[in-house]
């Protein structure tokens, strides 16, 4: 629903900017313009991706499609980067090539209320993708972010260039919002590459999921090596349980059953693998459940 509401928000984004840039011939506008046809194609890969992230495992993919989204906005940040590179070239002939900037107040209104619409929208997208979990979604939102801060530095620009009748400044400014479409671009990029090499919770994140296993094993003696990875909104969590010798194998599934009860209360949907092991096994290290 959101990802596809995206697509059509993008739209209608994308159309008043070319239309303020059309009628303007402002390189800044049309740099504005072009960053939001990369918001279009971003949007339909969100779309893809979460709709492909949402489907159940199977025997092909037996841990799920959840790194869909982290592929998705790795694609984002890529097209992101080629947004970047086009608003250089537009800036670059426009600084050697100054044009007069025609009915800009009418430009500049009509940009002004397509940053109006995309920050509403990148606020309900950064804090949905946030509660879901979902990189994708967040991906989108915060690339929007960065999409109304540039406008907001356009308009403000364009009023500097009416006052001042300096016409190159039209293709600095273009030339700056190529600068922070790059920056924001790479930024996305690192952070769904981690992603996709399984990086851990946070820290604190992690201390919390510890101590819910410290807190639901009594009966066990250690939990030792534990590990996360996040993928989408999954996250698998793996750990050594020590329990004693003489203890039966129903009651140590039981212990199993309530720490996985347990953790998935605090994580919804978490995928959680236990090992269980006898008490010579224990490296007096890890959560200590006794």
């Amino acid at each position: 629903m959101l990802a596809s509401a995206s697509v059509a928000v993008g739209l209608v984004v994308l159309g008043l900017k070319y239309w303020a840039a059309h009628i303007t011939g402002s390189v800044a506008l049309l740099s504005d313009a072009l960053e939001s046809i990369v918001n279009v194609v971003a949007a339909l890969a969100a779309l893809v991706a979460v709709s492909l992230a949402a489907r159940p495992a199977n025997d092909i993919m037996p841990y799920g499609y959840h790194k869909a989204e982290y592929i998705s906005a790795v694609i984002e940040g890529a097209f992101i980067l080629v947004a970047a590179l086009l608003i250089f070239h537009q800036a670059w002939q426009g600084f050697f090539d100054p044009q007069p900037i025609d009915t800009p107040f009418m430009g500049i209104l009509i940009n002004i209320v397509a940053t109006v619409l995309n920050g509403a929208w990148c606020f309900i997208l950064i804090r949905t993708g946030r509660a879901m979990r979902s990189p994708a979604i967040e991906a989108d939102g915060i690339h929007l972010m960065t999409d109304v801060i540039s406008s907001v530095g356009v308009v403000v620009g364009l009023l500097l260039v009416v006052w001042t009748g300096w016409n190159q400044l039209d293709a600095i400014i273009a030339a700056l919002v190529g600068i922070n479409v790059l920056w924001s671009g790479s930024v996305l990029m690192f952070k769904s590459v981690g992603g996709l090499m399984d990086v851990a919770v946070p820290t604190d994140e992690l201390a919390q999921i510890r101590e819910t296993i410290q807190n639901s094993a009594d009966g066990a003696l250690e939990a030792h090596d534990v590990r996360t990875r996040q993928a989408g909104q999954m996250t698998f969590i793996d750990f050594h349980l020590v329990v004693p010798g003489e203890m039966s194998v129903d009651e140590a599934h039981a212990i199993c059953d309530r720490i996985e009860a347990a953790l998935k209360i605090e994580r919804p949907g978490s995928a959680i693998t236990i090992h269980v092991e006898p008490e010579h096994k224990a490296k007096h290290s890890g959560v200590l459940v006794l």
